[in-house]
């Protein structure tokens, strides 16, 4: 199952993405769910049936927005690619790297990724996302999916000459309108514990990075464990697990984003999240 935030005639709501449209779930259980954020905090997502509902609107009527509208924390993890930690000439360290966003950076599918005005060097860097589903705190390995609401495409844009002026890389990834979610969350259900998935960016066309998750150096699992420990996970938190190698960055020349430019990133089992660069006046 696919869902999904999204506005349409300007009222936001959420719903189930079908081929031939969307399911306006707001409308369909009369408002008892503020937003998809509380639908899955209270369940609204376990054993959901709606084979045979008709579709309220077809996806051409409506605007995506980040799956996740108003997470509590957006928990990024850097350098967890063997590929990406060779071509940044970094060593694997003990724990993960972790880095936080805040929402007001993210953007839907279909929007437009930001190219702040103070900046020359935006860079992609493709990712899946994953949704949490429940509170945990200390979560244990053997239970770790358990936590997982769904799985999600991302793109962490980096303003890489402000995240290497310092250690610190909070300012070259907090930009407004410069973090992409979407299109769609698909339900854990949809895949399996621990399956294989392809991530693919592609810009203009061209595909960028390209790897598959048991490339990964830590696990999703791994990953819900350490970040559960010292805090809490809640419902609709987002963990951003991690960019391969490829980075424009790292291309040779470097490849980095400018307006009109589309970015596709695309994962196995989920979709592709397609956004085009604006630059900032």
């Amino acid at each position: 199952m696919k869902l999904a935030s999204y506005t349409h005639n300007n009222i936001k709501s959420f719903g189930v993405i079908k081929n031939d449209g969307v399911i306006d779930l707001k409308k369909k259980f009369h408002h008892k769910y503020e937003d998809l954020k509380s639908f899955i905090a209270q369940g609204g997502n376990k054993n959901l049936n709606l084979c045979k509902s008709q579709v309220d609107y077809a996806l051409s009527e409506i605007e995506f927005l980040p799956i996740i509208t108003n997470p509590s924390k957006i928990v990024c993890v850097g350098l967890n690619y063997h590929a990406h930690l060779e071509e940044v000439k970094r060593k694997k360290t003990k724990h993960p790297v972790i880095f936080l966003r805040v929402a007001e950076t993210q953007i839907g599918h279909l929007q437009n990724l930001i190219l702040p005005k103070e900046s020359t060097s935006f860079d992609f860097e493709g990712e899946i996302s994953v949704i949490i589903g429940k509170t945990g705190r200390r979560i244990v390995m053997e239970e770790a999916l358990d936590y997982v609401a769904g799985y999600a495409c991302y793109n962490d844009g980096s303003i890489r000459d402000w995240q290497l002026e310092n250690d610190q890389w909070t300012p070259g990834k907090n930009f407004n309108g410069t973090g992409a979610l979407g299109p769609w969350m698909v339900t854990k259900e949809d895949i399996e514990d621990e399956e294989t998935l392809t991530l693919e960016t592609r810009v203009n066309g061209q595909v960028m990075q390209k790897s598959t998750t048991d490339m990964l150096i830590f696990s999703i699992k791994e990953l819900i464990v350490f970040i559960s420990t010292f805090t809490t996970l809640h419902p609709g938190d987002v963990i951003v697990t991690g960019t391969p190698g490829g980075v424009g960055m790292k291309q040779k020349p470097q490849s980095f984003l400018k307006e009109g430019d589309i970015v596709e990133v695309e994962v196995s089992k989920i979709g592709t999240l397609k956004n085009q660069v604006k630059a900032e006046k």
